[in-house]
C-alpha cells in the first residue's frame, strides 16, 4: 500500500463515476485538489451517481471530511447522488452527524454589508433593550436593599469586608497617582493665566474648589469604572459562564443577594472616602507646583484654600461621589450578569461595564451640576 496522497476518477458501465483514495489522506501530506472530480461531475453527460474506493486509503483526518464535502456540493449542484459507503467508518459517521444538524441561519455573516437603515434599526433595538434590562435590573437591586434591614437578603460577611478592601485599600495607589497628578496640571494651567493678572495666589483657590467640588469625585469614580467596575463584570461574567449564577438559582439563593448587593454596598461605602482622600492628595499636588514652581508662600496657599472651602464644597463633593459609586457597581454587576457564556462574551461584558460606567458618571456629574446651581450649593 502506498502511502503517497492520490486521487482518481472512473466511470464504470453503468455510468457511476468512481473516486479512487489512495495514500495518506492528512493535512501534512498536501491533499490534492478535487477540481479534476468535479469537472467530471460537472461536465455532461452527468454520472449516475458517484461511489467512492478507499480501498488503499491509509491515515486520514479532516482533509478526507472537507475533499468530500467538495465533491457532494457539486454532485449535488449537478443533481448526482453521492454514495458514501465506500468510506471509512468513522468518517461516515461524522458525515451523518453533520448532516443530521441543521445549520443556523445566522451561521455565516453575510459578505453584503447591511443597510444603514437596518443598523439604525438593529441599534435602536439593542438600546432600549439593554435600557430596559438595566431598569429590570435597578429594581431588583433596590428590592434586594429593601431585604437587607428585615434580614431577608442572604449575604455573607465576609465577602462585603473583601469587596471593601478590593475598592478602598487597594485602590489607593492609582487613586493618589492620578490625583496627585491632576492637582499638578489644574495649578499649573491656572497660574499661568493667573500670572497675566498678577493674581497667582488664587491658584490656590482653583485647585481647592475644583477638587473638592468636581474632578476630586468625579476622576476617583471614572478610576474606579474602569478599575473595579470592570472586575465586578469580569467576576460575574466568568461564574454566568462557568454556570455558578444558574447553580445559585437552583439552591433556592438570589444571586442578586448573593452577588450584587455586597458589591454594590462595599463601593458606594468606599467612594466617598477615597473621593475625600482624592481632594487632599489633588490639593497637596496643587501646592507642590504653587510653592516650588510660581513661590507661592507655604502658609499663603493654605490660607487661601481653608478661607475657600466650606463643609458644604465637602459635603456636595461626597453626595457626587456616592452615586458615582451606586452607578459604577449598577454598571459593572449589569453588565456580568447580562453576559454571554464565552470568554469572548465575559470580555465583551467588561468593555461595556467600563463605557456604560464612565457614560453614567458624565451623565450624573451634568445632573448634579446643574440642580447644584438651580439650589444654590
Amino acid at each position: 500500500m502506498t502511502h503517497e496522497t492520490e486521487v482518481s476518477a472512473a466511470r464504470l458501465e453503468d455510468g457511476t463515476l468512481v473516486v479512487r483514495l489512495d495514500g495518506s489522506w492528512v493535512l501534512e501530506s498536501g491533499i490534492p485538489s478535487a477540481d479534476p472530480v468535479i469537472r467530471q461531475i460537472s461536465t455532461p453527460p452527468f454520472p449516475a451517481r458517484i461511489a467512492f474506493d478507499t480501498s488503499g486509503l491509509a491515515d486520514w483526518d479532516s482533509s478526507l471530511l472537507a475533499f468530500e464535502r467538495e465533491v457532494g456540493e457539486a454532485a449535488k449542484a449537478s443533481g448526482v447522488e453521492v454514495d458514501t459507503s465506500g468510506l471509512p467508518p468513522g468518517a461516515r459517521r461524522l458525515i451523518d452527524l453533520a448532516a443530521a444538524v441543521a445549520e443556523r441561519a445566522d451561521a455565516r455573516r453575510s459578505a453584503r454589508r447591511d443597510r444603514p437603515l437596518a443598523r439604525l434599526g438593529r441599534g435602536a433595538l439593542s438600546f432600549f433593550g439593554t435600557t430596559r434590562g438595566l431598569i429590570e435590573f435597578i429594581g431588583l437591586t433596590c428590592l434586594s436593599v429593601l431585604r437587607l434591614p428585615l434580614g431577608r437578603a442572604r449575604v455573607r460577611g465576609r465577602d462585603f469586608w473583601l469587596f471593601v478592601q478590593e475598592a478602598g485599600a487597594d485602590a489607593l495607589p492609582i487613586v493618589s497617582l492620578i490625583s496627585f497628578l491632576i492637582g499638578v496640571i489644574l495649578a499649573f494651567i491656572g497660574a499661568l493665566q493667573l500670572r497675566q493678572f498678577g493674581a497667582i495666589v488664587w491658584t490656590a483657590n482653583i485647585v481647592a474648589i475644583g477638587m473638592v467640588r468636581y474632578l476630586g469625585p468625579m476622576m476617583t469614580a471614572i478610576i474606579m469604572a474602569g478599575r473595579t467596575g470592570a472586575s465586578y463584570a469580569a467576576q460575574l461574567g466568568t461564574m454566568t459562564a462557568n454556570e455558578e449564577v444558574d447553580a445559585l438559582r437552583t439552591l433556592g439563593i438570589s444571586p442578586i443577594d448573593f452577588l450584587v448587593l455586597p458589591r454594590t454596598l462595599a463601593l458606594v461605602l468606599m467612594m466617598p472616602l477615597l473621593a475625600l482622600y482624592s481632594d487632599f492628595v489633588g490639593m497637596l499636588g496643587g501646592a507642590v507646583i504653587g510653592t516650588l514652581a510660581f513661590g507661592i508662600g507655604t502658609q499663603e496657599y493654605i490660607t487661601q484654600t481653608q478661607n475657600m472651602l466650606t463643609m458644604k464644597d465637602f459635603l456636595s463633593g461626597l453626595n457626587m461621589a456616592a452615586s458615582y459609586g451606586v452607578l459604577i457597581a449598577i454598571a459593572g454587576c449589569f453588565q456580568g450578569m447580562s453576559s454571554g457564556r464565552s470568554a469572548s462574551a465575559v470580555g465583551e461584558a467588561t468593555t461595556k461595564a467600563v463605557v456604560m460606567g464612565i457614560v453614567l458618571i458624565v451623565i450624573a456629574t451634568a445632573f448634579w451640576t446643574v440642580l447644584y446651581d438651580i439650589l444654590g450649593i
